[in-house]
């Protein structure tokens, strides 16, 4: 299993905007082998921002790659740069990658027990 996360830093006053980018984006992650669930996350405000962090979990670093290779990703992607006026960023988004070596949930104790 694979988490690809990547961390954005919203200034103050931004937060709906980038919400409702968000929620109105075209995703595509469904069309993908090894796609597992996707979650947009909002941390804690700072005083000069909030953190927010897209979070999407794969069967396998292979997985995202071809992701991140693929028409779908493009497609996802192609209109990022018309919300650049809509939204003050602080700084470039920052990616994490994180290879599962632990995974406790209900549902692989459920399998794990089959």
């Amino acid at each position: 299993m694979y988490i690809a996360m990547n961390r954005f830093r919203i200034a103050p006053g931004s937060e709906e905007a980038f919400e409702n980018i968000w929620k109105s984006r075209e995703r595509r992650l469904n069309e993908m082998k090894g796609y597992v669930e996707f979650h947009m996350l909002k941390g804690p405000k700072a005083e000069d921002h909030t953190l927010y962090a897209s979070h999407t979990v794969w069967e396998s670093y292979e997985d995202f790659k071809a992701w991140t290779q693929s028409e779908q990703f493009r497609a996802a992607h192609a209109k990022a740069g018309e919300n650049r006026g809509k939204v003050e960023y602080l700084g470039p988004p920052q990616f994490e990658g994180f290879e599962v070596f632990i995974h406790d949930a209900p549902e692989a104790k459920k399998e794990a027990a089959e």
